[in-house]
């Protein structure tokens, strides 16, 4: 079978004469349904032409074609418009960027207009206000007008009347259409559930939202004949296949199964439902023996210890050309029909005004010990004195996702002198340029490092790069199992080891050295920091084993777009409201950083140099807590020493004011009305 990027490049012409773009406007016809009926989906061979379209909106902006803009459309498109839910803040791709909108990160802020002064985005720090039209919050529906009307329409091709023979094109369709209702479910709970495409005439474009259990079961029921339905193969970027309908039942099902559970005021029913479907679905992708985990002893860093971790992230062929074993959904690139600049965007831009992030304190602080023991429990836990101590005897992830000074970025230069090689005796070291508004590398000195290529021929290709996008994985069916039958009260210590010791043995935990570091039932590791956060910001605190689950799945997961909706299903929004921190500016730190450094002509091995493009102040470009560490967003009065506010009603989104106006019927978000 074709890898799917060939498929949409060879039939994007021939799409394009079949399907205009939809107008945006809800109330607008689809030109698909202008067309005569009987004039296409006439032939099988129709079909997958047809569907082609889906596998460009839906998971195109893994790693997104050209230069890299926007969300895509799994949430909401939002690079250029004003007063857009996370606004510019979500420049770049999806599956990287989301994270920047959650308490993994710190963010210099997005405020273009005002050269970026270190405003936090309107979401954040709740100035935004509900727009009066347009789908740029998720209220978009023409890709599902599309999918109904092929649902109404796919039977004509059917031969001699036997209609089971297509199947598989309906699931197909139903696959995405699943997809994008549980896309609108997470960010507005409920919305109305349209069975076929509509028209201007249509009553059912008065419809109101449909109840959740209701809609709920209706997006299960689809999500499930396409498990039944597609075909069993592990063509990771080939067409829709059984794996990766599990995948997203799975995705789907812990999401509701949880979100019922902990927003106990809506009185859901079924929770324990979805958490069991969930488990059904987890079991079958690892019960088909397609996927492992993927490491290879080739992979290696600086120091030559594995880093495997890391790597996966930075393939530019097909999984299986890269062995990739883990890879359930990829989104691949040619890099001659179709590209993208994830590496080009994600390094070069960095440092602008609108492009700046780092990773916070607190996503570090979740970080174990190498023991297994927590921060707060752990003798091998350095502290943050000194020159970034606290990546010291850490789970080896960190320092695969967090560049250590020394490693990867910090001794790699895109231009001038020998550049594209990672050398610290060539390039010395360059530490990240700290800074709360521009020419920054990082925001408090944390530079993130997963998804970061280092290859010079990738980086030059721009827009026509072809490192790959992986929206669904391995490692994510065995926290998501985990978690699942931990909340149902079911696991076990062989559930424990083949999912959640599985992932820290490949992240190269040594259990022989730290039995402590293999997490056993009922012999968690305490963490008497985390359960005070857990008390305070979020009002409760969750029993030892799914608090390590939580920190598996925040660790193992970070920056692959799944913190925001894993806060909404929790209930833990307020953890948002965590003062947002950067690195501890010890006296060392304050003077390295108070001048400019560059590479020392006289040295033949540049090892030792520092390089920092631009000298920093404090009280100027960062500002500092009490305890010497960097605060975030220091300048936006909405934002009080690093913590952001938090109201309830941002578990959803608003729906725009002018489709209340057209549609009487239907009521605004919950807290926006």
């Amino acid at each position: 079978m074709k890898q799917i990027n060939f498929i949409i490049a060879a039939t994007v012409a021939a799409a394009t004469m079949c399907f205009t773009a939809c107008n945006d406007s809800f109330l607008q016809q689809d030109p698909t349904q202008q067309m005569a009926e009987g004039s296409f989906l006439v032939n099988e061979s129709d079909l997958p032409l047809y569907l082609n379209q889906f596998y460009a909106s839906c998971y195109d902006d893994g790693n997104k074609i050209g230069y890299i803009e926007g969300m895509g459309a799994s949430y909401a498109e939002t690079s250029t418009i004003t007063n857009a839910p996370f606004g510019d803040a979500l420049r770049g791709p999806r599956l990287i960027m989301w994270d920047k909108m959650t308490d993994n990160a710190l963010m210099n802020g997005t405020n273009r207009s005002a050269n970026n002064t270190g405003v936090a985005d309107p979401i954040l720090n709740e100035t935004f206000v509900i727009p009066q039209s347009g789908t740029i919050t998720g209220w978009d529906w023409k890709g599902m007008r599309s999918l109904n009307y092929f649902l109404r329409n796919y039977t004509q091709a059917a031969k001699d009347g036997d209609i089971s023979s297509l199947d598989r094109w309906k699931a197909e369709a139903l696959f995405f259409k699943a997809w994008d209702y549980f896309n609108k479910v997470l960010i507005f709970g409920e919305v109305p559930w349209y069975e076929t495409d509509l028209n201007v005439n249509s009553e059912e474009l008065y419809a109101p939202r449909t109840p959740r259990v209701q809609l709920m079961d209706s997006v299960l029921s689809i999500i499930n004949f396409a498990v039944a339905h597609l075909p069993d193969n592990n063509t990771p970027d080939g067409r829709i296949n059984k794996d990766m309908a599990n995948f997203l039942k799975m995705r789907i099902c812990l999401f509701e199964g949880t979100f019922r559970k902990y927003h106990a005021e809506l009185s859901l029913p079924d929770a324990n439902k979805f958490l069991t479907e969930c488990v059904n679905a987890a079991e079958a992708i690892i019960a088909s023996g397609h996927y492992s985990l993927y490491k290879s002893d080739a992979d290696k860093d600086v120091n030559g210890n594995n880093n495997s971790y890391w790597k996966m992230f930075t393939f530019r062929r097909t999984p299986k050309t890269d062995g990739n074993t883990e890879a359930i959904l990829a989104r691949t690139y040619d890099g001659a029909n179709v590209g993208n600049a994830t590496f080009r965007y994600f390094d070069q831009n960095q440092p602008k005004k609108y492009g700046c992030f780092g990773a916070s304190k607190g996503f570090l602080d979740e970080y174990l010990c190498i023991d297994g023991k927590s921060i707060s429990e752990s003798p091998l836990f350095e502290g943050y004195d000194g020159w970034w101590s606290e990546l010291e005897n850490r789970d080896p992830r960190l320092t695969q996702t967090v560049c250590r000074p020394g490693e990867y970025w910090t001794i790699w230069r895109s231009s001038g002198g020998t550049k594209g090689i990672i050398d610290r005796s060539i390039h010395g070291i360059t530490y990240p340029v700290i800074g709360s508004t521009v020419n920054a590398s990082t925001v408090g000195g944390y530079r993130v490092i997963k998804h970061w290529v280092g290859d010079i021929t990738e980086y030059e290709a721009s827009w026509m790069g072809t490192q790959t996008g992986v929206e669904f994985r391995y490692a994510e069916v065995l926290v998501s199992l985990a978690e699942a039958k931990a909340e149902l009260g079911t696991i076990s210590q062989s559930d424990l080891d083949r999912t959640i010791n599985t992932l820290r043995e490949r992240a190269g935990f040594n259990f022989a050295t730290y039995p402590n570091s293999k997490l056993a039932l009922g012999n968690e590791p305490s963490d008497p920091r985390l359960d005070a956060i857990y008390s305070q910001y979020v009002g409760y605190v969750p029993s030892a084993i799914i608090r390590e689950i939580r920190r598996e799945r925040r660790v193992e997961m970070a920056w692959e777009g799944l913190r925001y909706a894993d806060l909404i299903r929790w209930k833990a929004g307020k953890l948002m409201t965590v003062p947002l921190r950067g690195m501890k500016m010890t006296p060392e730190k304050q003077a390295m950083y108070a001048t400019k450094h560059d590479l020392d002509p006289s040295h033949t091995d540049h090892s030792n140099d520092t390089v920092i493009s631009t000298a920093v102040v404090i009280n100027s470009d960062y500002y500092l807590d009490s305890e010497g560490f960097i605060i975030c967003y220091p300048r936006d009065p909405k934002v009080s020493s690093g913590a952001l506010p938090w109201s309830d009603k941002r578990y959803y989104w608003p729906i725009p004011k002018q489709e209340i106006e057209l549609n009487k019927n239907l009521t605004q978000s919950p807290g926006w009305e």
